[in-house]
């Protein structure tokens, strides 16, 4: 083979080797999605042998089975899923270029994905979308919500460009900025007779069955330390993934819980449940915002930021967040 043949015969290679394009990605995204190929076609406005031609091609140029087809559906294979997660996060990348060069003369513009801690997100995501939503329309945002484990490993993935995280320093791979720290709370049903105004030792909550966060959150390790400075061992009734389901069980009569202040103060508020802080030891978690430390930081993602400290901030300021205090750094530059 001649050396014109040769670099013919790569350029083909290489064409086939990039012949993935973005019909093909919101194919698979679409598809995994929904788990049908009839569905995803009706949401794409294809035809479905226009969707099915389309996953069969990148099989072919992939050189793997990306769905399993069964009775119950387009399943992932593991191979899928994996290419599922990298399209997803492609696909988000080209529209979040697409946003910030869009012409928009002094206008800050882009899709930004921020991350919640369950606890606080009925606090802050509302008054988060109307300030942004009046003062800087350009913006997209997507909020997630989660526990604080779940937002880091997503953050270190790259699928949220901020999130609030707790007891978390900053890593070689994200920036945490201290914001607040706010008080535990036991958390019990009406009846119990807790009052915000006086704090109960830990002894005598560790006295009840217990409704807790499944073994290795990071809210539980923060309850088992205490429990190991009190010198007391918790009688563990239950374990959930979901702060909801802890407050209902809690209401059912199923024991006592421990939470965050943010995450019962309407409960409270409104008599549905009765929580007082907790004491003999004080228990305290710390919350960050966390960013990754990236070369370039695109300007929605600084004002959403900046907009979500202010809400922050002026949660505390205002009493809505129960026992919390503003990070001694974060109030030094509340100003900025």
């Amino acid at each position: 083979m001649g050396a014109a043949e040769d670099a013919n015969a790569r350029g083909d290679t290489d064409a086939r080797e990039t012949a993935v394009d973005v019909k093909q990605l919101k194919a698979l995204v679409t598809v995994a999605e929904v788990g049908s190929v009839t569905r995803a076609a009706e949401l794409l406005h294809l035809v479905q042998p226009a969707v099915t031609r389309q996953i069969r091609t990148l099989e072919e140029e992939l050189g793997v089975a990306l769905f399993e087809r069964t009775r119950q559906g387009m399943r992932p294979t593991e191979a899928g899923t994996l290419m599922v997660e990298r399209a997803r996060r492609a696909l988000n990348e080209l529209e979040r270029g697409r946003a910030e060069i869009r012409p928009t003369p002094g206008a800050v513009t882009g899709i930004v994905t921020v991350g919640l801690l369950e606890s606080a997100s009925d606090l802050l995501a509302e008054p988060l979308v109307s300030a942004l939503a009046r003062d800087r329309p350009g913006i997209e945002l997507r909020l997630m919500t989660a526990y604080s484990g779940h937002l880091q490993r997503w953050l270190d993935d790259g699928d949220l460009d901020l999130s609030l995280l707790y007891n978390l320093a900053s890593t070689p791979s994200l920036n945490a900025h201290p914001l607040v720290r706010e008080h535990l709370w036991a958390v019990a049903p009406p009846d119990a007779g807790l009052r915000p105004d006086r704090p109960v030792p830990f002894a005598r909550v560790a006295a009840h069955p217990l409704v807790m966060p499944t073994a290795g959150h990071a809210l539980r390790s923060l309850i088992d330390a205490a429990a190991a400075r009190a010198g007391v061992k918790l009688d563990v009734a239950v374990q959930t993934n979901s702060m909801r389901v802890q407050k209902r069980l809690v209401l059912a009569g199923h024991g006592w819980t421990i939470l965050p202040g943010v995450g019962i103060a309407e409960d409270v508020a409104g008599g549905t449940l009765s929580a007082a802080p907790l004491s003999e030891p004080d228990v305290w978690r710390s919350i960050v915002l966390g960013m990754p430390r990236t070369g370039r930081t695109p300007p929605a993602v600084e004002v959403v930021a900046s907009e979500l400290t202010r809400q922050v901030r002026t949660a505390v300021h205002e009493g809505s967040w129960p026992a919390a205090q503003l990070h001694a750094q974060g109030a030094a530059t509340e100003g900025e």
